[in-house]
């Protein structure tokens, strides 16, 4: 999905803290559920770190070769232009493209949008739920209202659990994240964010499927955003390979051998996939309708 040259990006609403990390491992918590629910966690991003109780020791950093690098987006990423030239670039015309849709669509709804920043970030740094690490994946924090993204997370995805990748499937990983921020705002993650209930049917699953339909809802509006050009039939697959890709089954599968769906917390390949198709093919909010769910 090229952007659109000429658009103009907005770096406020990044907050760039790469090579500002801190350096060390992060301590989250102890005990519990076992390795793959942390695998899931990593590859799908949490809605809040102290949803994490199980992990024990300490968690590994990525890569943090980049560590030294100092880049200033605001001279960098300027427009549509850079961001089809750089990554990090693309990141900022995502979120911008995100953002504006959601804020007009509040309004359509009768409501206020209120904007979220992104943070990037090296290996490890401090969100408002906590030290917020590379292993965990990218999350959307309801404490501050920001999410966290350390940009390895995508060379993860491809290489260690087989996604096809694409600058597409960076938007769905976004998208869906800041799905989460559209339901902090209507008051759902209140709601389902503490029950602690694993299983397809749980709370914890409805609220990550519902955050994939969000990011589709955008998708199917993206170029009305005026950042992006249409969205190509591949770049659709490429972000239903990566919903597939992070579904709880084929984690399991791939990490211990077997599936485990009463463990689950993010949904199936098949369901996620199904729950981003329903944004996707309607471009409605109302869609993505689930127990809770009062815009």
């Amino acid at each position: 999905m090229p952007f659109n040259e000429k658009s103009r990006l907005d770096t406020s609403q990044v907050e760039d803290r790469r090579g500002r990390g801190v350096g060390t491992s992060v301590a989250i918590g102890g005990g519990g559920l076992g390795l793959v629910i942390l695998v899931v966690a990593m590859l799908t991003g949490v809605v809040n770190l102290d949803d994490l109780p199980y992990l024990t020791g300490q968690v590994p950093l990525a890569s943090t070769d980049n560590a030294g690098e100092i880049i200033n987006l605001e001279e960098e990423c300027q427009t549509g232009a850079d961001a089809n030239a750089r990554q990090d670039c693309r990141i900022v015309g995502y979120v911008n493209s995100i953002q504006t849709f959601w804020t007009d669509e509040f309004a359509r709804q009768g409501a206020q949008y209120i904007p979220a920043k992104t943070v990037l970030f090296t290996g490890s740094t401090q969100a408002g739920c906590g030290y917020a690490t590379a292993a965990i994946g990218p999350f959307y924090c309801p404490e501050d209202q920001k999410v966290y993204l350390d940009l390895a997370f995508f060379d993860m995805l491809r290489t260690r659990f087989g996604a096809q990748g694409g600058s597409f499937a960076e938007a769905y990983v976004l998208a869906h994240e800041y799905g989460h921020h559209v339901q902090d705002l209507f008051g759902v993650l209140d709601q389902t964010g503490g029950s602690g209930a694993t299983g397809p049917q749980s709370a914890s699953v409805q609220t990550e499927l519902q955050a994939d339909c969000l990011a589709g809802v955008w998708a199917y509006h993206a170029t009305e955003t005026g950042y992006l050009t249409q969205v190509t039939d591949e770049e659709i697959s490429q972000s239903l390979d990566a919903a597939s890709a992070v579904g709880d089954d084929r984690i399991q599968n791939e990490t211990q051998g077997y599936i485990s769906p009463e463990t689950w917390t993010h949904g199936s390949s098949e369901q996620r996939q199904l729950a981003l198709k329903d944004g996707l093919q309607t471009g409605d909010l109302f869609t993505c309708d689930t127990p809770g769910w009062t815009p």
